[in-house]
């Protein structure tokens, strides 16, 4: 069976709103990079959980939903979402929207991630 880009995309966000934390870094492959305007280049997997664990005590309500979630190539694909939360310590409302590209190594792991905000925020 064919590695599905868009189907894989799907699972990892499921992870990622359920807050699997440890399903989150299965997704990573170890040397992966995130790159967001928000948090900048991440590199490697440790890293980069860091970054969702600061995220997620500073957002745990956070809801997300993609409207489109696409293919692209055989190991990548596209996610267009809005993301809605509320700061845990300040109270103040956190509203997102913009895309993803994810890219899958053969393996069927996150390998990068760039996140484009459509605002500031």
């Amino acid at each position: 069976m064919a590695f599905d880009p868009a189907a894989a995309i799907d699972r990892f966000h499921t992870a990622i709103n359920d807050l699997d934390f440890p399903e989150i870094e299965n997704w990573f492959a170890e040397d992966a990079t995130y790159v967001s305007n928000g948090v900048g280049s991440l590199a490697g997997r440790a890293e980069i959980m860091a970054a969702f664990r600061r995220y997620f005590d500073d957002y745990p309500d956070q809801t997300a939903e993609n409207s489109v979630v696409e293919t692209l190539t055989p190991f990548s694909g596209r996610a267009v979402w809005s993301v809605r939360a509320t700061h845990s310590k300040t109270g103040k409302p956190l509203i997102r929207e913009g895309e993803e590209t994810i890219t899958f190594n053969e393996d069927g792991k996150v390998t990068r991630v760039e996140v484009t905000d459509y605002q500031e925020f």
